[in-house]
């Protein structure tokens, strides 16, 4: 097939496109449309016009001014998109002009249209819908990277699962439930336990309203601790997840909500043998995506098209009303993903709805 080509347009092709960005650091109430030129893809990269993005933590750290961009990389908000790809470079080789794909971005996904190497891309699962694909390659790539590359999880374990509400938090309990393990998660509310409980966690434990730490006690205690703990707390909770874990257990740590410096006994990695590890994705090159990518596609997309693994669903808003949907996600009441959808995605159906209002 011939490189480097493009989508005809029934007009001349667009020269700019909108996007969303922050003029400063601070709440929703900071991000800002804007439009600049629609980017040029490299040899080894596609130009996808965006149909839906995922709005992710990451998001909202890099909006608060905690979490900026990987140097030299856009200050577009967006690390998950689905769409079409509608250019491809000189020297791709597995997707062609029209195919639909889902990619894990650095940024960039706040827009209509974004350059991402091929090798970050999948093809997008016929048991999902666009929206679905779009809230995945963030969320499942790095629960698939930490739990099952790096802390090697497997079929049978015990499996603590800190703030299960989130979209991190409920494909980590989706994923661990699928794979076979005993899944205990932790959240803010009854009506988030109930849900955690349906996608397939057996305790669900309200942080808010229960002595919780006994409670996780008593869990781990009753059958010889935890073999993994995935935690985005930090802080206060280091030292009690060390006291949870079984020997040989893991610690997998991606985020510090509570702060990253403290104090703590490090005995029991010595007389449990415990292994502590945490990483971040953005920052990884594109060869190490590439890795996740084909890996997720070997071992996940068979449950995907399965139906025994998608997305959990909280709500979808336009692009440009980018800062209802951080509003949304800054929530505590909100449970799973939240989506946004371009004016292209809205031609194809994608509609902009609050699905936590509806139960979805």
């Amino acid at each position: 097939m011939p490189r480097s080509q493009t989508i005809r347009y029934p007009n001349a092709a667009p020269q700019r496109m909108t996007v969303i960005r922050a003029d400063r650091a601070g709440g929703p109430d900071v991000l800002i449309t804007d439009t600049v030129p629609i980017p040029e893809p490299g040899p080894r990269e596609l130009l996808v016009e965006i149909w839906a993005a995922g709005v992710n933590r990451p998001d909202v750290l890099q909006r608060e001014g905690r979490y900026p961009p990987p140097a030299g990389s856009t200050d577009i908000f967006g690390l998950e998109v689905m769409g079409r790809v509608v250019r491809v470079g000189s020297r791709t080789r597995r997707f062609r002009m029209g195919d639909q794909v889902m990619a894990l971005l650095v940024g960039g996904g706040y827009a209509e249209y974004v350059s991402v190497p091929e090798c970050q891309c999948l093809p997008v699962p016929k048991a999902l819908t666009g929206i679905e694909a779009a809230a995945l390659p963030e969320t499942l790539f790095t629960v698939w990277f930490n739990l099952i590359q790096r802390a090697h999880l497997q079929s049978g374990e015990w499996i603590l699962i800190h703030g299960g509400g989130g979209a991190i938090g409920t494909m980590a309990v989706t994923l661990s439930a699928v794979m076979g393990c005993h899944v205990v998660t932790t959240t803010g509310n009854a009506s988030k336990a109930i849900r955690l409980r349906s996608i397939g966690a057996h305790e669900a434990i309200v942080y808010a309203q229960e002595a919780f730490w006994t409670v996780l006690q008593h869990e781990s205690a009753v059958h010889g601790g935890f073999d993994v703990i995935l935690d985005m707390v930090g802080g206060s909770y280091f030292q009690k997840n060390l006291e949870l874990l079984a020997p040989d257990g893991r610690l997998v740590q991606i985020a510090f909500r509570q702060g990253s410096s403290l104090q703590v006994d490090l005995a029991p990695f010595l007389y449990k043998r415990l292994s502590f590890m945490g990483s971040t994705l953005r920052a990884q090159k594109p060869v190490a995506k590439a890795r996740i990518a084909r890996s997720i596609e070997r071992h996940v997309f068979p449950w995907i098209e399965a139906g025994r693994l998608r997305p959990v669903m909280d709500s979808v808003f336009p692009l440009d009303e980018a800062w209802r949907a951080h509003a949304r996600i800054d929530d505590p009441e909100h449970f799973g993903k939240v989506m946004l959808v371009t004016k292209v995605g809205e031609d194809h159906g994608f509609h902009p709805v609050l699905l936590a209002t509806h139960g979805s």
